[in-house]
């Protein structure tokens, strides 16, 4: 097993530790040294992935959404996390309030109005139609935060609850290859998809706090005149990186938890008001309509590879969010493998795949389908803002309702919130990696990997901005992909031995009861 070791008052897993250090340090002193030809370098970076392989983002995450479905309704469906006992822990509303929860965060402040509006104003597929771009529009929105992103979480989330909770292996990465690579995975196989782990995660949380600080400066500017520049962004992911380490210290039951709680409670109210302000009846109508339109075109629009017109739309959209999904499911798989112990197989993927999958596009539909109302009744300033600056778009969308100040503050409170939870949360799974799953670790330490967060985003955003950040999501999320496909065999390879070991204890009952049943009419005989 792994030998964690005292360091510095550090309890890390040395070569998992420095490795990741070494690399995210090295990736700082590159953007800080050749500041001059950083941008151009990001550019040349983001195309050379994209045009190269993005078609492999596209084909990876269909297969994992496919993996996923066929292991709900195959043989497997019955095997139970946790052993055949288990019971769950949490009710099953409760359970899909949290998936919900899990799923919630700075993304969907940052894009439910910027997307849609975006899309409709460069459509994936030109068309003259107003109403054919709308449509098209939620369509890939829906593509983007549906069934393909919560198919990537679904087989993280479930190939760590399998090897944690029936494997009794511990809750690290290296865990989720045991069938494939067996007791190499304490040595350096696993320290190598540790590795990979950590830098997927730390940069797919990175591009999300860049995102969300971006849109706090502009939701600070609309309420307060403030200034919109990379500076006043750098103390913003300071002061509330600061603040997250209280959470941080408080742990995963205190803190976090009622973090978690309080973002479920304003999300839910802010969507509430959105909704009950704006044209009510229409969101009614268009979430059943987009719903269905997305579900019906599903595998064209999955696995359209704009390789006619080679428009570069899915290059700056699709490949970006898969690979920044990737990034991110360490973190939300490790959260979603954490609460759902007693769970069956079918019972987690439908679960975890439909339930906030459909709440996310409610949500999704309420606020950019509401923009699009706008637009289409002729009111054109929300295409402005989002060609303009994709993170104003949420604010210029709310001075379009009622009680736009209350509504903009509890927006940028929102946002705060979900910062502070992505950051403190990312520090325990960052933490947990690195220290080879150790069942305590010094409060510095995750500390430490909270501002670490906070410091990669500020030189992000100093580097290039949005196109630093989705280069550094992508190229991080590259890597991983693959590491994602190795691990559908190898969660193939453990699913397929708990069948068998669970078929052999039913075969051994089931010849005992006729032995018994035998032995009484032999009794009886007598």
């Amino acid at each position: 097993m792994l030998k964690n070791i005292t360091s510095f008052r550090l309890v890390v897993n040395r070569p998992v530790f420095y490795t990741s250090l070494s690399f995210i340090i090295a990736s700082i002193g590159f953007c800080l040294f050749f500041q001059e030809s950083i941008d151009e370098w990001f550019a040349s970076a983001q195309l050379a992935i994209t045009d190269n392989l993005g078609w492999f983002f596209i084909l990876a995450v269909n297969f994992i959404l496919i993996y996923c479905l066929y292991l709900a309704f195959s043989k497997y469906g019955n095997i139970r996390l946790g052993g055949d006992h288990a019971e769950p822990e949490f009710s099953t509303l409760a359970w899909f309030a949290m998936l919900f929860s899990a799923g919630m965060g700075i993304g969907i402040m940052f894009f439910s109005v910027a997307e849609p509006v975006s899309h409709f104003s460069e459509p994936p597929r030109p068309t003259a139609d107003p109403a054919v771009r709308a449509m098209q529009s939620m369509e890939f929105t829906s593509l983007h935060w549906g069934l393909h992103a919560w198919g990537i979480y679904s087989l993280v989330g479930l190939a760590l609850a399998f090897f944690s909770f029936n494997s009794k292996l511990p809750l690290t990465f290296r865990s989720l290859f045991y069938p494939f690579l067996g007791e190499r995975i304490h040595g350096w196989w696993g320290h190598i998809i540790d590795i990979f782990s950590v830098i997927a995660t730390i940069f797919g949380l990175s591009t999300s706090l860049g995102l969300g600080v971006q849109q706090m400066n502009a939701g600070l500017n609309f309420l307060f005149g403030w200034d919109i520049s990379i500076s006043l962004q750098a103390w913003l992911i300071l002061v509330v990186i600061s603040i997250a380490t209280l959470s941080v210290v408080s742990g995963l039951d205190k803190g976090i938890k009622l973090l978690s709680q309080g973002n479920m409670i304003m999300a839910l109210v802010l969507m509430l008001l959105v909704f009950c302000l704006g044209p009510s009846v229409f969101l009614l109508k268009s979430y059943f309509q987009h719903t269905g339109a997305y579900l019906a075109d599903l595998i064209e629009i999955s696995t359209w590879n704009d390789a006619y017109s080679d428009s570069g739309w899915q290059n700056k959209w699709t490949v970006f969010y898969w690979a920044w999904w990737i990034a991110w499911s360490p973190f939300v798989g490790s959260f979603i493998a954490r609460i759902s112990k007693g769970r069956t197989v079918r019972e987690f993927v439908l679960g975890v795949l439909l339930a906030p999958a459909l709440i996310t596009l409610l949500w999704m539909t309420i606020f950019g389908g509401t923009a699009l109302h706008f637009i289409l009744d002729g009111d054109s300033s929300l295409v402005t803002a989002v060609k303009d600056n994709l993170s104003t778009a949420l604010f210029v969308f709310l001075q379009k309702i009622p009680w736009t100040g209350l509504l903009s503050v509890l927006a940028i409170l929102l946002v705060a919130f979900f910062f502070i939870t992505s950051s403190d949360s990312g520090a325990l799974v960052v933490d947990n990696i690195t220290s080879g799953n150790a069942p305590q670790t010094p409060v510095i330490q995750r500390i430490f990997w909270a501002f670490l967060q906070g410091i990669i985003a500020i030189v992000l955003l100093w580097g290039g901005g949005l196109e630093a950040l989705q280069t550094a999501v992508i190229i991080a999320g590259l890597p991983f992909a693959i590491i994602l496909l190795i691990m559908c065999y190898s969660l193939y390879q453990g699913l397929e031995e708990a069948y068998r070991r669970k078929q052999k204890k039913l075969q051994v009952h089931q010849e005992r009861s006729y032995r018994d049943i035998i032995q009484d009419l032999l009794d009886e005989k007598e």
